[in-house]
């Protein structure tokens, strides 16, 4: 596998003839924060609730629930109780930006239907000010169709703003086409290409 940053024809000339070929597109998506409405009132189902994520006590809720989003993933989709951890150790977790989308009561046997978990990148790491991410937005498939995409992105890019950030950024793999399209509708534009080159099995 060979990693290219941008996506440059030149890379194209000179790995396709020797039996590379595209096996992964990603696409980092940027838009400033000015124009995002601090206090969205999305229309959410009127059983479903947003509530912050709660260390301790959601982990295996959202694991599940990731794990079938991201199905299709390597790395996402494979997530373990560990891999949080780690992640909600470090300095930028911020729980009020982990944001989760739940039927019903989570302490009553309430279902978790999806989330959006943002970052703040601070300043020098993806720009010469903080940036905030979207870092992981979940829908378990039998929660589609309730716009909770939609709903929880822009809950997530509203705590951003609210946070003081002026921009923010995700990856997204350029095939997943709903993905792309949902971030588009919010304002969202292509910033950076990495591509992923695989070389074809010899016969």
């Amino acid at each position: 596998v060979i990693e290219a940053h941008g996506d440059l024809p030149g890379s194209a000339e000179l790995l396709t003839p020797h039996g590379f070929t595209r096996a992964r597109v990603l696409l980092q998506m940027r838009r400033d924060l000015a124009g995002v409405d601090p206090d969205p009132r999305p229309q959410l189902p009127a059983d479903v609730q947003v509530l912050p994520f709660r260390p301790g006590r959601d982990e295996e809720a959202w694991l599940h629930v990731n794990a079938r989003a991201f199905a299709w993933h390597p790395e996402q989709g494979r997530m373990s109780r560990t891999d949080l951890e780690l992640r909600e150790s470090e300095p930028w977790f911020d729980p009020a930006g982990f944001l989760l989308a739940w039927r019903g009561d989570p302490d009553a046997g309430g279902t978790l239907l999806g989330s959006h978990w943002t970052k703040v990148h601070p300043a020098g790491d993806a720009g010469p000010d903080p940036v905030g991410e979207i870092y992981v937005l979940a829908v378990d498939p039998d929660a589609q169709g309730l716009k909770l995409g939609a709903a929880l992105t822009d809950l997530g890019l509203a705590h951003l703003r609210r946070a003081g950030l002026g921009s923010v950024l995700l990856y997204v793999e350029e095939d997943n086409a709903a993905a792309v399209r949902l971030y588009e509708g919010r304002g969202f534009r292509r910033f950076a290409v990495d591509v992923s080159w695989r070389r074809r099995p010899a016969r």
